[in-house]
């Protein structure tokens, strides 16, 4: 069994920088890997320089990083950097302040809420479930606007 990685305190200017590569390229969202799990927090940047991956992954001492399937031959290779759960909420405490699009209101919301209605053992009420599924629904209808920003 591999051991638990800690996400690294980031610098101010790594936090910002990477804060920029989620805001363009990558995700802050709840998700599910199976149909009958809950949803879980995650973190990504997807990117076709595997180095600039291996930078993020390094810096903040955490995630994994999958290559993607090329479905054409003219298509370059591409690579997800992913972080999830606690670490992932873990790095977004320190790359919120630094958020700029959407993702920095998805952001606050996870900060404030996620702990309280996220149990370690998966297992709840009926009104906790209830609770948990607002909180989902809240924070998946935060989507990016139509208008620029001013």
């Amino acid at each position: 069994m591999a051991a638990y990685r800690t996400v690294c305190t980031l610098a101010a200017v790594d936090a910002a920088y990477i804060a920029g590569l989620i805001d363009g390229e990558g995700t802050v969202t709840l998700t599910r890997k199976h149909r009958n799990e809950n949803h879980q927090l995650a973190v990504s940047i997807s990117n076709t320089d595997l180095a600039l991956l291996h930078y993020v992954r390094d810096t903040v001492g955490a995630g994994k990083i999958t290559s993607k399937r090329t479905t054409r031959a003219h298509h370059t290779p591409s690579h997800t950097y992913a972080i999830y759960n606690r670490q992932a909420l873990a790095l977004l405490r320190q790359l919120a302040p630094y958020l700029r699009t959407y993702k920095a209101e998805r952001a606050s919301i996870i900060l404030e809420n996620y702990v309280c209605l996220t149990r370690r053992n998966g297992k709840y009420t009926a009104d906790q479930l209830v609770q948990r599924q607002t909180f989902v629904e809240a924070v998946m209808a935060i989507r990016p606007s139509s208008s620029p920003n001013p």
